[in-house]
Protein backbone atom coordinates (compact mmCIF):
# COMPACT_ATOMS: atom_id res chain seq x y z
CA UNK A 1 0.00 0.00 0.00
CA UNK A 2 0.86 3.18 -0.75
CA UNK A 3 -0.53 6.82 -0.49
CA UNK A 4 -1.86 6.82 -4.01
CA UNK A 5 -3.68 3.72 -3.71
CA UNK A 6 -5.95 6.05 -1.48
CA UNK A 7 -7.49 8.38 -4.46
CA UNK A 8 -7.00 4.87 -6.54
CA UNK A 9 -9.44 3.45 -4.04
CA UNK A 10 -11.96 6.18 -3.79
CA UNK A 11 -12.25 6.71 -7.77
CA UNK A 12 -13.06 2.92 -7.91
CA UNK A 13 -15.69 3.11 -5.39
CA UNK A 14 -17.12 6.83 -5.57
CA UNK A 15 -16.22 7.78 -9.25
CA UNK A 16 -19.12 10.41 -9.23
CA UNK A 17 -18.57 11.95 -5.93
CA UNK A 18 -17.23 15.06 -5.06
CA UNK A 19 -13.24 15.51 -4.31
CA UNK A 20 -13.20 18.76 -3.80
CA UNK A 21 -15.05 22.03 -3.67
CA UNK A 22 -12.74 25.38 -4.73
CA UNK A 23 -14.64 28.83 -5.15
CA UNK A 24 -18.03 26.91 -5.56
CA UNK A 25 -16.68 24.67 -8.03
CA UNK A 26 -16.85 20.79 -7.21
CA UNK A 27 -14.23 17.94 -8.79
CA UNK A 28 -14.90 14.45 -8.61
CA UNK A 29 -12.74 11.70 -7.78
CA UNK A 30 -13.00 10.63 -11.37
CA UNK A 31 -12.02 14.02 -12.84
CA UNK A 32 -9.11 14.34 -9.89
CA UNK A 33 -7.98 10.78 -10.76
CA UNK A 34 -7.83 11.31 -14.44
CA UNK A 35 -5.65 15.62 -13.80
CA UNK A 36 -3.61 13.27 -11.71
CA UNK A 37 -2.77 10.55 -13.63
CA UNK A 38 -2.04 13.00 -16.59
CA UNK A 39 0.20 15.18 -13.80
CA UNK A 40 1.95 12.56 -13.44
CA UNK A 41 2.88 11.26 -17.17
CA UNK A 42 3.51 14.78 -17.86
CA UNK A 43 6.52 14.86 -15.19
CA UNK A 44 7.80 11.64 -16.53
CA UNK A 45 8.32 13.19 -19.99
CA UNK A 46 10.33 15.95 -17.97
CA UNK A 47 12.72 13.01 -17.07
CA UNK A 48 11.10 12.90 -13.47
CA UNK A 49 12.02 9.44 -12.08
CA UNK A 50 11.49 7.53 -8.98
CA UNK A 51 12.97 8.89 -5.80
CA UNK A 52 13.01 12.38 -7.44
CA UNK A 53 12.35 15.54 -5.37
CA UNK A 54 9.30 17.38 -6.83
CA UNK A 55 9.14 20.69 -4.81
CA UNK A 56 5.44 22.24 -4.52
CA UNK A 57 5.23 26.35 -3.83
CA UNK A 58 1.49 26.40 -3.79
CA UNK A 59 -1.30 27.31 -1.42
CA UNK A 60 -4.59 25.61 -0.66
CA UNK A 61 -5.51 25.42 -4.53
CA UNK A 62 -6.84 22.17 -6.69
CA UNK A 63 -2.93 22.42 -8.08
CA UNK A 64 -1.54 21.61 -4.79
CA UNK A 65 -3.70 18.29 -4.68
CA UNK A 66 -3.25 17.12 -8.61
CA UNK A 67 0.79 17.89 -7.89
CA UNK A 68 0.92 16.19 -4.30
CA UNK A 69 -1.24 12.95 -5.63
CA UNK A 70 0.55 13.32 -9.52
CA UNK A 71 4.17 13.44 -7.84
CA UNK A 72 3.57 10.36 -5.67
CA UNK A 73 1.66 8.64 -8.47
CA UNK A 74 5.17 8.89 -10.66
CA UNK A 75 7.02 7.34 -7.98
CA UNK A 76 9.08 11.05 -6.96
CA UNK A 77 8.98 12.53 -3.62
CA UNK A 78 6.90 15.66 -2.73
CA UNK A 79 8.51 18.97 -0.93
CA UNK A 80 5.82 20.94 -0.43
CA UNK A 81 7.49 24.54 0.43
CA UNK A 82 5.19 27.58 2.11
CA UNK A 83 5.34 29.93 -1.22
CA UNK A 84 5.67 33.02 1.39
CA UNK A 85 8.77 32.06 2.45
CA UNK A 86 11.84 34.35 1.13
CA UNK A 87 14.07 33.69 -1.61
CA UNK A 88 16.80 32.56 1.01
CA UNK A 89 14.64 30.13 2.39
CA UNK A 90 13.30 28.81 -0.95
CA UNK A 91 16.87 28.48 -2.51
CA UNK A 92 17.97 26.60 0.76
CA UNK A 93 15.08 23.82 0.88
CA UNK A 94 15.43 23.93 -2.89
CA UNK A 95 19.25 23.08 -2.85
CA UNK A 96 19.00 20.74 0.14
CA UNK A 97 16.23 18.58 -0.80
CA UNK A 98 18.09 18.51 -4.73
CA UNK A 99 15.05 19.06 -6.12
CA UNK A 100 14.73 18.50 -9.66
CA UNK A 101 11.07 19.73 -10.81
CA UNK A 102 9.41 23.02 -9.44
CA UNK A 103 5.29 23.47 -9.40
CA UNK A 104 4.61 26.91 -7.47
CA UNK A 105 2.39 29.59 -8.07
CA UNK A 106 2.63 32.47 -11.03
CA UNK A 107 3.47 35.17 -8.46
CA UNK A 108 6.72 33.62 -7.87
CA UNK A 109 7.87 33.92 -11.60
CA UNK A 110 10.89 36.83 -10.56
CA UNK A 111 12.30 35.02 -7.96
CA UNK A 112 12.39 31.33 -8.90
CA UNK A 113 13.82 32.40 -12.31
CA UNK A 114 16.99 33.97 -10.21
CA UNK A 115 16.74 30.64 -7.44
CA UNK A 116 16.91 28.37 -10.87
CA UNK A 117 20.05 30.52 -12.20
CA UNK A 118 22.08 29.46 -8.90
CA UNK A 119 20.46 25.31 -9.02
CA UNK A 120 21.49 23.40 -11.39
CA UNK A 121 19.48 20.30 -9.86
CA UNK A 122 16.36 22.51 -11.18
CA UNK A 123 15.84 21.12 -14.35
CA UNK A 124 11.62 23.05 -15.10
CA UNK A 125 9.20 24.57 -12.97
CA UNK A 126 5.75 24.85 -13.63
CA UNK A 127 3.72 27.77 -13.10
CA UNK A 128 0.11 28.01 -12.42
CA UNK A 129 -0.60 30.54 -15.32
CA UNK A 130 0.92 30.67 -18.01
CA UNK A 131 4.34 32.91 -18.27
CA UNK A 132 6.06 33.63 -21.42
CA UNK A 133 7.54 30.47 -22.40
CA UNK A 134 7.43 28.84 -19.17
CA UNK A 135 5.31 25.64 -18.83
CA UNK A 136 1.70 26.17 -17.54
CA UNK A 137 -0.16 23.87 -15.36
CA UNK A 138 -3.22 23.82 -17.33
CA UNK A 139 -1.31 22.39 -20.55
CA UNK A 140 0.46 20.35 -18.49
CA UNK A 141 -2.43 18.40 -17.41
CA UNK A 142 -4.56 19.02 -20.43
CA UNK A 143 -3.78 16.05 -22.88
CA UNK A 144 -4.97 12.41 -23.45
CA UNK A 145 -3.39 10.04 -21.37
CA UNK A 146 -6.30 8.47 -19.10
CA UNK A 147 -4.00 6.30 -16.94
CA UNK A 148 0.05 6.41 -16.03
CA UNK A 149 1.65 3.07 -15.26
CA UNK A 150 4.61 4.20 -12.85
CA UNK A 151 7.25 2.52 -10.69
CA UNK A 152 6.34 0.24 -8.26
CA UNK A 153 5.91 2.23 -4.74
CA UNK A 154 6.78 0.25 -1.21
CA UNK A 155 5.47 1.55 1.81
CA UNK A 156 9.04 2.40 3.25
CA UNK A 157 9.68 4.25 -0.04
CA UNK A 158 9.75 8.39 0.78
CA UNK A 159 6.82 10.10 -0.14
CA UNK A 160 7.38 13.60 1.40
CA UNK A 161 10.39 15.68 3.55
CA UNK A 162 9.00 18.23 5.31
CA UNK A 163 10.81 21.35 6.46
CA UNK A 164 10.52 22.15 10.17
CA UNK A 165 10.95 25.68 10.76
CA UNK A 166 14.08 25.18 13.24
CA UNK A 167 14.62 28.34 16.22
CA UNK A 168 18.12 28.20 14.95
CA UNK A 169 19.71 28.06 11.48
CA UNK A 170 18.43 26.17 8.55
CA UNK A 171 15.69 24.10 8.77
CA UNK A 172 15.55 20.75 8.62
CA UNK A 173 14.26 18.07 5.99
CA UNK A 174 11.90 15.50 7.83
CA UNK A 175 11.69 12.13 5.98
CA UNK A 176 8.40 10.60 5.99
CA UNK A 177 8.10 7.35 3.98
CA UNK A 178 4.25 6.34 2.37
CA UNK A 179 4.14 4.13 5.60
CA UNK A 180 4.44 7.18 8.32
CA UNK A 181 1.89 8.92 5.64
CA UNK A 182 -0.83 6.42 5.06
CA UNK A 183 -0.64 4.71 8.90
CA UNK A 184 -1.19 8.09 9.99
CA UNK A 185 -4.34 9.20 7.60
CA UNK A 186 -5.40 5.81 8.41
CA UNK A 187 -5.46 6.19 12.37
CA UNK A 188 -7.15 9.40 11.79
CA UNK A 189 -9.97 8.17 9.59
CA UNK A 190 -10.83 5.39 12.13
CA UNK A 191 -10.43 8.10 14.97
CA UNK A 192 -12.97 10.63 13.53
CA UNK A 193 -14.98 8.22 11.95
CA UNK A 194 -14.40 9.53 8.88
CA UNK A 195 -17.00 8.27 5.48
CA UNK A 196 -17.54 9.39 2.10
CA UNK A 197 -20.64 11.46 3.34
CA UNK A 198 -17.62 14.03 5.07
CA UNK A 199 -17.03 17.08 4.02
CA UNK A 200 -14.11 18.45 5.55
CA UNK A 201 -13.46 22.46 5.89
CA UNK A 202 -9.85 22.50 4.36
CA UNK A 203 -8.28 26.13 5.46
CA UNK A 204 -5.09 25.28 7.27
CA UNK A 205 -1.94 25.49 5.15
CA UNK A 206 -2.14 22.55 2.98
CA UNK A 207 1.59 22.28 2.56
CA UNK A 208 1.66 21.81 6.38
CA UNK A 209 1.41 18.39 7.63
CA UNK A 210 -1.31 18.90 9.95
CA UNK A 211 -3.75 19.68 7.38
CA UNK A 212 -1.77 17.20 4.98
CA UNK A 213 -2.96 14.30 7.20
CA UNK A 214 -6.27 15.13 8.92
CA UNK A 215 -7.82 17.49 6.14
CA UNK A 216 -6.03 16.37 2.80
CA UNK A 217 -4.90 12.64 2.85
CA UNK A 218 -7.59 11.14 5.34
CA UNK A 219 -10.14 12.68 3.09
CA UNK A 220 -8.98 10.97 -0.11
CA UNK A 221 -8.67 7.99 2.05
CA UNK A 222 -12.46 8.25 2.93
CA UNK A 223 -13.93 9.36 0.30
CA UNK A 224 -15.05 12.35 1.82
CA UNK A 225 -15.19 15.80 0.18
CA UNK A 226 -12.53 18.58 1.38
CA UNK A 227 -14.12 22.36 1.14
CA UNK A 228 -11.15 24.07 0.21
CA UNK A 229 -10.17 27.55 1.26
CA UNK A 230 -7.53 29.84 -0.11
CA UNK A 231 -6.84 31.77 2.67
CA UNK A 232 -8.82 32.02 6.38
CA UNK A 233 -10.91 34.66 7.52
CA UNK A 234 -13.53 33.74 10.29
CA UNK A 235 -16.32 35.37 7.58
CA UNK A 236 -15.24 32.93 5.07
CA UNK A 237 -15.50 30.17 7.41
CA UNK A 238 -18.18 30.32 9.13
CA UNK A 239 -19.88 30.93 5.44
CA UNK A 240 -18.06 27.80 4.29
CA UNK A 241 -19.61 25.47 7.02
CA UNK A 242 -23.08 26.73 6.91
CA UNK A 243 -23.81 26.94 3.28
CA UNK A 244 -21.64 23.55 2.10
CA UNK A 245 -22.77 21.31 5.65
CA UNK A 246 -19.18 21.16 6.44
CA UNK A 247 -19.05 18.11 9.24
CA UNK A 248 -15.78 18.22 10.00
CA UNK A 249 -13.40 21.39 10.81
CA UNK A 250 -9.61 21.39 12.20
CA UNK A 251 -8.15 24.67 13.08
CA UNK A 252 -5.49 26.08 15.49
CA UNK A 253 -6.39 27.92 18.77
CA UNK A 254 -5.99 31.53 16.81
CA UNK A 255 -8.45 30.63 14.62
CA UNK A 256 -11.04 29.32 17.18
CA UNK A 257 -10.19 32.87 19.01
CA UNK A 258 -10.94 34.39 15.63
CA UNK A 259 -14.15 32.92 15.40
CA UNK A 260 -15.15 34.49 18.67
CA UNK A 261 -14.45 37.87 17.27
CA UNK A 262 -17.39 37.69 14.73
CA UNK A 263 -20.88 37.71 15.23
CA UNK A 264 -22.51 33.82 14.71
CA UNK A 265 -25.29 31.86 15.72
CA UNK A 266 -25.57 28.61 16.92
CA UNK A 267 -27.10 27.41 13.92
CA UNK A 268 -24.52 28.53 11.57
CA UNK A 269 -22.06 25.61 13.27
CA UNK A 270 -25.09 23.05 13.54
CA UNK A 271 -23.57 20.82 11.10
CA UNK A 272 -20.64 20.38 12.23
CA UNK A 273 -19.77 16.82 14.06
CA UNK A 274 -16.28 17.75 15.01
CA UNK A 275 -13.92 20.31 15.75
CA UNK A 276 -10.50 19.75 15.60
CA UNK A 277 -7.65 21.97 16.94
CA UNK A 278 -3.96 20.92 17.19
CA UNK A 279 -0.72 22.70 15.91
CA UNK A 280 -0.30 24.37 19.36
CA UNK A 281 -1.86 23.97 23.37
CA UNK A 282 -5.55 24.99 23.42
CA UNK A 283 -6.16 27.29 26.69
CA UNK A 284 -8.92 25.84 28.22
CA UNK A 285 -10.78 28.67 28.58
CA UNK A 286 -10.72 29.55 24.52
CA UNK A 287 -12.39 25.68 24.70
CA UNK A 288 -15.09 26.52 27.36
CA UNK A 289 -15.72 29.85 25.11
CA UNK A 290 -16.13 28.30 22.12
CA UNK A 291 -18.82 25.53 23.39
CA UNK A 292 -20.84 28.71 25.09
CA UNK A 293 -21.24 30.66 22.02
CA UNK A 294 -21.29 27.78 19.26
CA UNK A 295 -22.58 24.66 21.27
CA UNK A 296 -19.66 23.10 19.54
CA UNK A 297 -16.88 20.65 21.50
CA UNK A 298 -13.55 21.08 20.46
CA UNK A 299 -11.79 17.84 20.60
CA UNK A 300 -7.87 18.82 21.28
CA UNK A 301 -4.61 16.62 20.23
CA UNK A 302 -1.22 16.68 19.45
CA UNK A 303 1.23 16.12 16.89
CA UNK A 304 4.52 16.82 14.94
CA UNK A 305 5.93 16.90 11.84
CA UNK A 306 8.20 14.10 12.73
CA UNK A 307 5.83 11.40 13.37
CA UNK A 308 3.46 12.33 10.30
CA UNK A 309 1.91 14.13 12.48
CA UNK A 310 -0.83 12.75 15.20
CA UNK A 311 0.37 10.63 18.49
CA UNK A 312 -2.72 11.79 20.74
CA UNK A 313 -5.98 12.65 20.27
CA UNK A 314 -9.28 12.70 22.68
CA UNK A 315 -11.72 10.15 22.52
CA UNK A 316 -14.42 11.40 20.29
CA UNK A 317 -16.70 9.18 21.73
CA UNK A 318 -14.83 8.63 25.24
CA UNK A 319 -14.24 10.60 28.24
CA UNK A 320 -12.47 14.26 26.95
CA UNK A 321 -10.33 15.89 29.63
CA UNK A 322 -10.23 19.96 29.07
CA UNK A 323 -6.18 20.57 28.62
CA UNK A 324 -5.42 17.61 27.65
CA UNK A 325 -4.06 16.32 24.29
CA UNK A 326 -5.98 12.61 25.02
CA UNK A 327 -4.60 8.98 24.69
CA UNK A 328 -2.47 7.55 22.46
CA UNK A 329 -3.56 7.25 18.88
CA UNK A 330 -4.32 3.84 17.31
CA UNK A 331 -1.08 1.90 17.08
CA UNK A 332 1.16 4.43 18.42
CA UNK A 333 2.87 4.45 22.08
CA UNK A 334 3.57 7.79 24.05
CA UNK A 335 5.33 7.68 27.25
CA UNK A 336 6.65 10.39 29.65
CA UNK A 337 10.18 9.93 30.86
CA UNK A 338 13.46 11.53 32.06
CA UNK A 339 16.71 13.11 31.37
CA UNK A 340 17.74 9.27 31.18
CA UNK A 341 14.85 7.77 29.63
CA UNK A 342 13.11 6.16 32.56
CA UNK A 343 9.80 6.51 32.47
CA UNK A 344 8.37 8.84 35.14
CA UNK A 345 5.62 8.43 37.96
CA UNK A 346 2.16 9.09 37.16
CA UNK A 347 1.36 12.89 36.98
CA UNK A 348 5.51 13.55 37.26
CA UNK A 349 6.60 16.42 34.01
CA UNK A 350 8.61 14.76 31.88
CA UNK A 351 9.48 14.53 28.10
CA UNK A 352 6.94 13.25 25.91
CA UNK A 353 8.42 10.61 23.55
CA UNK A 354 6.62 8.72 20.81
CA UNK A 355 6.88 5.30 18.99
CA UNK A 356 4.93 3.90 16.12
CA UNK A 357 5.05 3.42 12.05
CA UNK A 358 4.24 7.29 11.76
CA UNK A 359 7.33 8.12 13.25
CA UNK A 360 9.94 9.71 10.40
CA UNK A 361 12.72 7.99 8.66
CA UNK A 362 14.96 10.79 9.69
CA UNK A 363 16.42 13.98 9.42
CA UNK A 364 17.27 14.90 5.51
CA UNK A 365 21.43 14.44 5.70
CA UNK A 366 21.53 14.54 9.11
CA UNK A 367 22.24 11.17 10.79
CA UNK A 368 23.72 12.87 13.98
CA UNK A 369 20.89 15.26 14.63
CA UNK A 370 18.55 12.23 13.45
CA UNK A 371 19.87 10.26 16.31
CA UNK A 372 19.78 12.78 19.06
CA UNK A 373 16.13 12.45 18.23
CA UNK A 374 15.18 8.89 17.78
CA UNK A 375 16.84 6.59 20.42
CA UNK A 376 15.79 3.09 20.32
CA UNK A 377 13.17 3.53 17.99
CA UNK A 378 11.51 6.27 20.22
CA UNK A 379 11.26 10.12 19.02
CA UNK A 380 12.28 12.67 21.54
CA UNK A 381 9.37 15.32 20.99
CA UNK A 382 11.37 17.95 23.21
CA UNK A 383 7.83 18.79 24.78
CA UNK A 384 7.33 18.46 28.64
CA UNK A 385 4.46 16.65 29.48
CA UNK A 386 2.62 14.60 32.56
CA UNK A 387 0.23 11.40 31.69
CA UNK A 388 -2.66 10.96 34.42
CA UNK A 389 -3.93 7.14 35.86
CA UNK A 390 -6.07 6.73 32.56
CA UNK A 391 -3.20 7.47 30.10
CA UNK A 392 -4.35 10.93 29.08
CA UNK A 393 -1.28 13.41 28.31
CA UNK A 394 -1.40 16.97 28.87
CA UNK A 395 1.77 19.12 27.58
CA UNK A 396 3.08 21.44 30.37
CA UNK A 397 5.27 23.23 27.84
CA UNK A 398 8.22 23.21 25.44
CA UNK A 399 11.28 22.15 26.96
CA UNK A 400 13.35 24.97 25.06
CA UNK A 401 10.78 27.53 26.40
CA UNK A 402 10.81 26.54 30.07
CA UNK A 403 11.36 29.76 32.22
CA UNK A 404 13.85 29.54 34.92
CA UNK A 405 13.24 32.06 38.31
CA UNK A 406 15.16 31.63 41.32
CA UNK A 407 15.61 27.97 41.21
CA UNK A 408 11.51 27.59 40.11
CA UNK A 409 10.60 26.00 36.67
CA UNK A 410 7.77 28.23 35.19
CA UNK A 411 5.87 26.67 32.40
CA UNK A 412 4.42 29.32 30.20
CA UNK A 413 1.58 27.54 28.91
CA UNK A 414 0.77 28.15 32.69
CA UNK A 415 0.65 31.57 32.75
CA UNK A 416 -0.98 31.97 29.62
CA UNK A 417 -3.87 29.73 30.85
CA UNK A 418 -4.74 31.85 33.60
CA UNK A 419 -4.54 34.70 31.00
CA UNK A 420 -6.92 33.50 28.98
CA UNK A 421 -9.11 33.47 31.90
CA UNK A 422 -9.36 37.21 32.03
CA UNK A 423 -12.70 38.10 30.12
CA UNK A 424 -10.92 41.12 28.10
CA UNK A 425 -8.02 39.13 27.09
CA UNK A 426 -8.09 37.75 23.41
CA UNK A 427 -4.71 36.73 23.15
CA UNK A 428 -1.56 35.88 25.75
CA UNK A 429 2.27 34.28 25.02
CA UNK A 430 4.67 34.19 27.92
CA UNK A 431 8.49 34.69 27.69
CA UNK A 432 11.39 34.62 30.31
CA UNK A 433 13.44 37.72 29.96
CA UNK A 434 17.28 37.98 32.17
CA UNK A 435 16.72 39.04 35.54
CA UNK A 436 19.98 39.79 37.34
CA UNK A 437 18.36 38.87 40.96
CA UNK A 438 16.27 35.62 39.84
CA UNK A 439 18.44 34.66 36.52
CA UNK A 440 14.95 34.94 34.34
CA UNK A 441 12.16 37.04 35.06
CA UNK A 442 8.52 35.97 33.53
CA UNK A 443 7.32 38.76 30.63
CA UNK A 444 3.81 38.49 29.74
CA UNK A 445 2.72 39.52 25.70
CA UNK A 446 -1.43 40.51 25.81
CA UNK A 447 -3.82 41.69 23.54
CA UNK A 448 -6.86 43.12 25.06
CA UNK A 449 -10.07 43.58 23.33
CA UNK A 450 -10.38 46.53 26.12
CA UNK A 451 -7.95 49.70 24.93
CA UNK A 452 -8.39 51.08 28.66
CA UNK A 453 -6.81 47.75 30.49
CA UNK A 454 -3.16 48.25 31.90
CA UNK A 455 -0.64 46.72 33.46
CA UNK A 456 -1.28 47.09 36.83
CA UNK A 457 -4.92 45.84 36.19
CA UNK A 458 -3.44 42.72 35.17
CA UNK A 459 -1.00 42.20 37.80
CA UNK A 460 -3.67 42.48 40.54
CA UNK A 461 -5.56 39.85 38.64
CA UNK A 462 -3.09 37.64 38.93
CA UNK A 463 -2.55 38.32 42.52
CA UNK A 464 -4.54 35.53 43.88
CA UNK A 465 -4.22 33.04 41.01
CA UNK A 466 -0.59 32.62 40.88
CA UNK A 467 2.62 32.07 43.25
CA UNK A 468 4.64 35.22 43.04
CA UNK A 469 7.41 33.59 41.21
CA UNK A 470 4.99 32.53 38.22
CA UNK A 471 3.42 36.19 37.82
CA UNK A 472 4.35 38.53 35.01
CA UNK A 473 6.77 40.92 36.05
CA UNK A 474 6.58 42.27 33.16
CA UNK A 475 3.40 42.88 30.51
CA UNK A 476 3.52 44.56 27.47
CA UNK A 477 0.32 45.15 25.05
CA UNK A 478 0.59 44.09 21.50
CA UNK A 479 -2.02 44.91 18.98
CA UNK A 480 -1.47 41.39 18.07
CA UNK A 481 1.17 38.62 18.39
CA UNK A 482 3.00 37.26 15.78
CA UNK A 483 2.24 34.18 14.02
CA UNK A 484 3.72 31.62 11.75
CA UNK A 485 1.07 30.51 8.61
CA UNK A 486 -0.98 28.00 10.24
CA UNK A 487 -1.93 30.58 12.97
CA UNK A 488 0.21 29.24 15.88
CA UNK A 489 1.75 32.16 17.81
CA UNK A 490 5.89 32.04 17.93
CA UNK A 491 7.28 33.28 21.05
CA UNK A 492 10.48 32.92 19.63
CA UNK A 493 9.78 36.01 17.94
CA UNK A 494 8.85 37.55 20.99
CA UNK A 495 12.19 37.09 22.17
CA UNK A 496 14.06 37.99 19.72
CA UNK A 497 12.51 41.39 19.39
CA UNK A 498 12.31 41.37 23.32
CA UNK A 499 16.43 40.53 22.75
CA UNK A 500 17.14 43.22 20.01
CA UNK A 501 15.67 45.67 22.43
CA UNK A 502 17.77 45.09 25.66
CA UNK A 503 21.05 45.13 23.56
Amino acid sequence: MNLYTNLSNSFKLYPEKEAYVFLNESTTFRELHQKVNQFAHSLSQQGIKKGDSVALLLGNTPEFIIAYYGALCSGATVVPVNPTFTSREIEYILSNSKAKGVIADASLHTTLTEVKLKLPTISFIVYTKAIESELAFESFVNHNVQTFAGPSIEEEDLAVILYTSGTTGNPKGVMLTHKNLLSNAEACRDLFEMTKEDRVVTVLPIFHVFCMTVCFNASILSGATMLLIPKFSPQDVVETISKQQATIFAGVPTMYNFLLQIPTTKEQFSSLRISISGGASLPVALLHKFKEHTGIDIQEGYGLSEAAPVTTFNPINGERKPGSIGVNLPNVENKVVDIDGNEVPTGEVGELIVKGPNVMKGYLGMPEETSRTIKDGWLYTGDMATMDQDGYVFIVDRKKDMILVGGYNVYPREVEEVLYDHPEIIEAAVIGVPDESYGEAVKAFVVSKNPSLIENDLKIYLEDKLVKYKRPQYIEFLAELPKNTTGKILRRNLRNVEQAQTK
